[in-house]
């Protein structure tokens, strides 16, 4: 079992920034990768980025150069820094942490931009 508890959201102008954080716990060491999605009010949840447990990272398109990933190990927990915000960013944001055979899912945390 893994337990995952987001913070760091919420109002922020267009232009600004936001740092989401992810702390992990539980059966940590079986994570193999951790990523963030987003979910925007009447559409399907989408993904936003990937780091894998050797800081390999991935970034959808609409954040690349945005949007960084980082994991730090020792603390079990990734963070999202999050710039340069546009109107279009504001949704629910979700770190999932992946096993392998199995994911699991945060509770969500509220960013809303202001344009």
């Amino acid at each position: 079992q893994v337990q995952l508890v987001e913070s760091g959201g919420g109002l922020v102008q267009a232009g600004g920034s936001l740092r989401l954080s992810c702390a992990a716990s539980g059966s940590t060491v079986s994570i193999t990768r951790m990523g963030w999605y987003r979910q925007k009010p009447g559409k399907q949840r989408e993904w936003v980025a990937t780091v894998s447990n050797v800081g390999l990272t991935n970034y959808a398109g609409l954040v690349k150069g945005r949007f960084t990933n980082n994991r730090d190990s020792a603390k079990n927990t990734v963070y999202l820094q999050m710039n340069s915000h546009e109107p279009e960013d504001t949704a629910v944001y979700y770190c999932k942490a992946m096993l392998g055979w199995r994911d699991y899912w945060g509770q969500g945390t509220q960013v809303t931009v202001s344009s």
